[in-house]
């Protein structure tokens, strides 16, 4: 009768590890779809402020050219060109130097911007695989732990939890990443 008892008492402790178990990889798998949004989103993000960035470059470059362009007009006029000729081009000349200035500008604010999206991108997916190595060992877990309350094996069990505790730290590490 007291071997019974022995058993009933470790298949309580195996119900209790397999639901530990079990709720440890329903947050591990919430928490890895969570980064993995965020890796998703950032990534798309990223590739938005590298379409602008793009889009400031080639504006920047117009006026570069225009600016170019106008310099040289202006080497070329004759010497008898009214001065309010050459000052035209010459505040035109200003004007595309201040532009293109505010393109280098706004290129390096996005440029910093897109990178910021990059290592977001890149932590969201180091967590989220750290979070589906949690889900991968602690399936595992609730798997051998309920052929061990099946069959009645503790030395089943006892795989179980040291699969179990291997995918709790992998969730624990989702959190922190400290492996």
């Amino acid at each position: 009768m007291a071997v019974a008892e022995k058993k009933e008492a470790w298949l309580n402790y195996l119900a209790l590890t397999t639901v530990i178990f079990a709720v440890c990889a329903t947050l591990s798998t919430f928490k890895g779809g969570g980064f993995s949004t965020r890796s998703v989103m950032s990534q798309s993000q990223a590739s938005d402020a590298w379409a602008f960035f793009q889009a400031k470059a080639i504006k920047s470059y117009i006026y570069q050219m225009q600016k170019e362009s106008l310099e040289l007009k202006l080497l070329e006029l004759p010497k008898s060109t009214p001065e309010a000729v050459a000052n035209g081009y010459k505040g035109k000349i200003s004007d595309y130097k201040n532009k293109i200035a505010k393109y280098d500008q706004e290129k390096t604010d996005i440029q910093e911007k897109a990178k910021l999206l990059e290592v977001v991108r890149d932590e969201s997916q180091k967590h989220s695989q750290v979070f589906g190595m949690a889900v991968i060992f602690l399936q595992i877990a609730i798997l051998l732990s309920s052929i061990a309350g099946l069959l009645k094996k503790k030395m089943v069990w006892y795989g179980g939890m040291a699969t179990g505790l291997i995918g709790i730290v992998y969730f624990v590490d989702g959190f922190f990443l400290f492996l």
